[in-house]
């Protein structure tokens, strides 16, 4: 049977600073991630076990395969085992390791939260008339993007082959209902007044290993961020930066499920579009939903055929293991979502980020009697995204009750504090609550310890489902600082956090 589809998710969020005219995007960044006041370390990240130049296709730098080396200038981890930092000139917030999709979709809005708050407080630092502002968006209208990535975990015994052969055409097909939505078009594709997503003009390779340069719609950078004898770490780059709760757990969780079915051999037909990177921006230019594509054994198909397919053999596949319960809201809400999509997806705008943000566009346009060039489009276009509930449309949307929520508010808050109990994010988080001034370095996979001895002290967590509540907090409340924590664990650099990991 397939493994536990331990996911997450990261978001490299959009910044400027209205009225300074030496605007600086990574020192603005640097700025809102040392002013979040929550729970945090900040401490270095340790690039020793990490290798982003991997390609799962069997290449690697030394074979010259092109590499993206992380620019992370200011680092910190999050009590609730999130890491916040500076990367590519944008603040980024890598979600903890979630248990299933709504975990994930819960730690994703948290990363809102965190945004908000840190922003809130890099405010008070910058001179009167000058304002900050943070998007969760994915283009900046000026021909640059930035990514909202999704991280699952993969059996490493299953050919990466069959990952592109059978989830790409899923991935180009999904956008009908994980997109954000964006005025116009970028990055030479055709013109278009109103598109379903923020990143399908920015893909230009079916398969590579970059994530910012020709970006790919199956990524292959091989970082399992664990034991790389038994996991891979699918890396998924096309989609974006959403709003909608909803529709953030429809997209990691309808995706976990068909990675599931692959694992295991469930997926009978790959779908293979003819040319899936000219499909991908023609998907999301083609807002209703209806255009047919070329597939590369003759015939068409149409987005919401692929997605209505994928969805019947994710059904099926369903019924045949034992999954977590929460898959079976994910079948219910791919279900009801698509057949809204196909009556009218006007239906949708209390779940989906792109029609909720085109009903608010079309209705500035018709009272206004605004052309789609209008720059006040571009404008709303832009504060769908804003993460200050103060200023945010999305956030209006929600409290007018035109927006569902998966989530009290108060859970969201409760997940900027503390980590998921399910997942080695916990040892990490409880570490950096209990045991700050001792941390040094840290990475998804391991923490260092500077306990007062002559060399310091690594605790490796190779095991995503290890470091779990049940199993460490007994440990963790027994020690009162760091150096009994490394001595109950075995003591000897590169051996401790093997009771943990037990």
């Amino acid at each position: 049977m397939a493994i536990a589809k331990i996911l997450g998710t990261e978001t490299e969020f959009g910044i400027t600073v209205r009225n300074q005219p030496d605007f600086n995007p990574v020192l603005a960044s640097s700025m809102v991630i040392n002013s979040f006041a929550g729970g945090r370390a900040r401490i270095q990240w340790s690039l020793e076990e990490e290798s982003p130049g991997r390609d799962a296709r069997g290449f690697g730098l030394d074979d010259g395969a092109a590499s993206e080396i992380e620019t992370g200038l200011v680092n910190v981890v999050l009590t609730n085992g999130a890491r916040l930092y500076v990367d590519h000139a944008h603040p980024e917030y890598a979600s903890p390791e979630c248990i299933n999709p709504l975990q994930a979709a819960l730690y994703d809005k948290a990363g809102e939260v965190v945004l908000a708050r840190a922003a809130a407080s890099a405010q008070m630092l910058l001179e009167d008339g000058q304002r900050l502002l943070i998007h969760k968006n994915n283009s900046d209208g000026k021909g640059n993007s930035y990514g909202a990535h999704e991280n699952y975990l993969m059996a490493r015994e299953l050919p990466f082959g069959d990952i592109v052969r059978f989830f790409t055409s899923y991935l180009v097909s999904r956008q009908v209902f994980t997109g954000s939505g964006k005025v116009g078009s970028e990055n030479g594709r055709p013109t278009v007044d109103y598109q379903i997503t923020q990143r399908a003009d920015f893909f230009e390779e079916e398969v590579g290993l970059e994530t910012t340069l020709k970006r790919p719609i199956i990524n292959t950078r091989d970082e399992p961020h664990g034991d790389a004898s038994k996991y891979r770490r699918l890396h998924v780059i096309i989609g974006d930066a959403n709003m909608s709760e909803y529709q953030t757990f429809l997209k990691v969780g309808s995706a976990a499920l068909v990675l599931a079915a692959i694992e295991d051999g469930a997926i009978p037909d790959p779908l293979a579009l003819a040319d899936p990177v000219n499909t991908t921006w023609q998907v999301s230019h083609d807002t209703s939903l209806t255009k047919a594509y070329e597939l590369a054994d003759g015939g068409t198909v149409t987005a919401m055929d692929m997605q209505w397919q994928f969805h019947e053999w994710a059904t099926k596949y369903a019924r045949t293991v034992d999954l977590d319960p929460v898959f079976e809201t994910v079948l219910d809400n791919w279900e009801e979502v698509l057949t809204d999509l196909e009556t009218d997806p006007v239906k949708t705008a209390d779940r989906l980020d792109w029609t909720a943000k085109l009903n608010i566009i079309n209705e500035y346009r018709q009272r206004d009697d605004l052309d789609w060039d209008d720059p006040k489009l571009s404008l709303l276009n832009l504060q769908y995204h804003d993460v200050d509930p103060a200023r945010g449309l999305s956030h209006r949307l929600v409290e007018s009750g035109r927006m569902r929520r998966l989530f009290e508010q108060s859970a969201v808050e409760a997940a900027v504090e503390a980590p998921p109990p399910e997942t080695r994010a916990y040892f990490r988080g409880e570490c950096v609550a209990r045991y700050a001034d001792s941390l040094v370095a840290a990475n998804w996979d391991s923490l260092v310890f500077d306990v007062g001895e002559e060399t310091l002290k690594r605790v490796p967590m190779m095991e995503p489902l290890r470091g779990t509540r049940p199993r460490v907090e007994g440990l963790l409340d027994s020690c009162t600082d760091a150096a009994s924590l490394v001595e109950a664990l075995g003591g000897e650099d590169g051996r401790a956090g093997e009771k943990a990991e037990s």
